[in-house]
């Protein structure tokens, strides 16, 4: 049984929506089985909880004599010891996680977009005070993949993250692939379901998953990456025309993560909609689920998959988080976080990232159009592993047909201005569609 003579840590959580009624469900349910299992070191008690409106209907039953709106009290309550912030939003939140970090509270987060766009500061005011940011909350939910980056990769050097790290882009994509709807109505369906927000826009746009990369990136190779100089495309422009394309040549799309170190040291990151092999164990990921795969020097390839999303699941990495800062300050030692490396990798220009290619032209529907678009990318340099004009079944007569290019690997910057010649062309009715087919 627990010791009870622990001391108990006051917890003060800013915010308390769908992540934070998860942290209180779990620690009123599993609080004792902590305090048991770290055999009474760490005794867990949320002492206040600030919100924006204190009349707004809450998932968890927790007493109203706790909450405020006030997010100054987190930093002037001697009994608050740990602040956890679950706020989201990069300026509020920014302010309160450095506010604690100077007074020396430690701080539990699952601000994927406040780390990846303002980690340089707050890092930088976690080793000034001595005080740890605690994250693993930030990056798929439940899945510990932060923790084995920094833990159970230790001796490796890391050769590649590849994930689906996004749960409602992943939601919308396979059922546009599995019920042929298009964009708008899987989007919906998601927000009925609870998979989306009412402004889903960080889910959709890429941006969400790109904070997570970014945030591996920064751990996996010791440098802080500026968000701005990442690529990152999202799903609103997936049609399901592509996507029937892609099954047909016998690839799924999915909303691709990827961060990559290259021989000569720089990295690749970027997120977008992606051709992957639809043998690929990847391909198999749905719904709302992460998976992200791990690819270390010594180990080799590792894959961790899970809910990357919802109330418990997060709820149970930012307690994780909570017990570690608890064991922390009871008997001392040094928090990872963020470790620069001695020298900074530079990020890859994604002009000079390259992979094979999808490219998907409209075109007028007479002899020789294959031959001119043939003609550009053979002067270009652009190999041509196939192509594909499957019909439309909706219009089968029409003057406009979809010619499917798939091309062999090739700098994107070239591939861009070898498009823009082909676009010129009369034949050419529309902007091509691309998309990377990646080689996993």
């Amino acid at each position: 049984m627990a010791s009870v003579s622990c001391k108990t840590l006051g917890i003060g959580l800013a915010g308390f929506g769908t992540v934070g009624s998860g942290v209180w469900n779990i620690l009123a349910r599993n609080g004792e089985l902590i305090t048991d299992r770290t055999h009474g070191s760490v005794n867990l008690e949320i002492r206040k909880v600030i919100v924006r409106d204190l009349n707004k209907f809450r998932e968890a039953d927790a007493p109203d004599e706790i909450f405020d709106t006030d997010l100054a009290l987190l930093i002037e309550d001697p009994s608050i010891d740990i602040v956890v912030e679950l706020i989201g939003g990069t300026q509020a939140a920014f302010h309160l996680v450095a506010a604690a970090l100077k007074a020396g509270k430690p701080v539990v987060t699952g601000n994927k977009a406040l780390l990846a766009e303002r980690g340089k500061e707050l890092f930088a005011l976690s080793a000034e005070h001595k005080t740890p940011i605690h994250f693993e909350a930030a990056v798929a939910g439940a899945i510990p993949v932060i923790k084995a980056v920094q833990e159970s990769f230790i001796g490796n050097r890391i050769e590649s993250l590849t994930g689906i790290i996004n749960g409602t882009s992943n939601y919308i994509l396979q059922r546009m692939t599995e019920a042929g709807l298009g964009y708008p109505e899987a989007l919906g369906e998601a927000k009925e379901l609870g998979y989306a927000e009412a402004d889903e826009t960080l889910d959709v746009n890429g941006w969400d998953a790109a904070h997570k990369a970014i945030l591996l990136a920064s751990l996996s190779y010791g440098t802080l990456i500026n968000y701005e100089d990442v690529y990152v495309r999202g799903i609103e422009m997936v049609t399901p025309l592509d996507i029937r394309f892609a099954k047909e040549l016998g690839y799924v799309v999915k909303l691709l993560s990827l961060v990559r170190q290259h021989e000569d040291g720089s990295i690749e990151i970027r997120t977008q909609p992606s051709f992957i092999s639809a043998k690929h164990i990847l391909a198999s990921v749905n719904g709302v689920f992460n998976a992200i795969a791990v690819k270390g020097d010594a180990a080799g390839e590792s894959l961790f998959y899970g809910r990357g999303a919802g109330q418990e699941p997060t709820g149970s990495s930012v307690v994780a988080d909570l017990v570690e800062a608890a064991r922390l300050m009871e008997h001392g030692g040094t928090h990872r976080g963020f470790l620069p490396a001695e020298e900074s990798p530079k990020l890859m220009p994604i002009e000079d990232t390259a992979t094979p290619y999808y490219v998907r032209f409209k075109v007028t529907d007479r002899p020789g159009v294959i031959a001119e678009i043939a003609t550009v990318l053979a002067e270009a340099g652009v190999g041509i592993s196939g192509t594909h004009s499957p019909s439309n079944p909706e219009d089968p007569d029409a003057d406009f047909v979809d010619m499917v290019f798939l091309l062999h690997k090739t700098p994107f910057g070239h591939l861009k201005e070898t498009l823009a010649q082909v676009e010129a062309l009369d034949s050419v009715t529309e902007r091509p569609v691309v998309f990377r087919i990646e080689k996993l």
